[in-house]
């Protein structure tokens, strides 16, 4: 199983643009405090999440509580000052992951990534080019993670509404 991190998010609609993602995947989300935004019932309800309902959330004070509780866990950070490229990682088929993303304006600690050296991971991008917007990188981690998953239990074909796709 796939499990998304975010470690002390900044701006709620990245946040409910990666809680949307999990919901059509299946991720689990865990969000590791302080927070930018409001989580609560009313503020969801506002923001029109209605699939909020639809993703298993987990919730940390700080994170070094997050990596004390996960510490032997599957750990695997994203950051653009990784050294590996993100889409050359191979990850256990039968043990679950975690994707690790950092905060909008200052991304995963340095002391953090020190600690994990080989599983610091990079979204190559031109030079000079500072950073992706974070719903967008975990996207892209996501979907890299179920491909090399073969899609399992995913629905991988679609229906038209008004007509039928012809057999070729």
């Amino acid at each position: 199983m796939l499990h998304i991190c975010l470690f002390e998010p900044e701006i709620p609609q990245n946040t409910g643009n990666i809680a949307r993602t999990c919901a059509a995947t299946g991720a689990v989300l865990h969000l590791v405090h302080p927070l930018g935004f409001d989580i609560s019932e009313k503020a969801v309800r506002h923001a029109g999440l209605d699939y909020w309902s639809e993703v298993t959330i987990k919730e940390y004070s700080s994170v070094s509580e997050f990596l004390k509780i996960h510490n032997d866990d599957e750990l695997f950070f994203m950051s653009t000052k990784g050294r590996t490229v993100f889409s050359d990682q191979e990850y256990p088929k039968d043990k679950d992951v975690y994707l690790i993303f950092g905060k909008e304006s200052r991304g995963i600690e340095e002391e953090v990534l020190l600690s994990y050296p080989n599983r610091v991971l990079r979204i190559p991008m031109v030079k000079d080019t500072r950073s992706l917007n974070l719903s967008n990188s975990v996207a892209i981690a996501a979907y890299d993670y179920y491909r090399k998953m073969d899609y399992e239990s995913f629905n991988l074909k679609g229906e038209l509404h008004r007509h039928k796709w012809e057999d070729s």
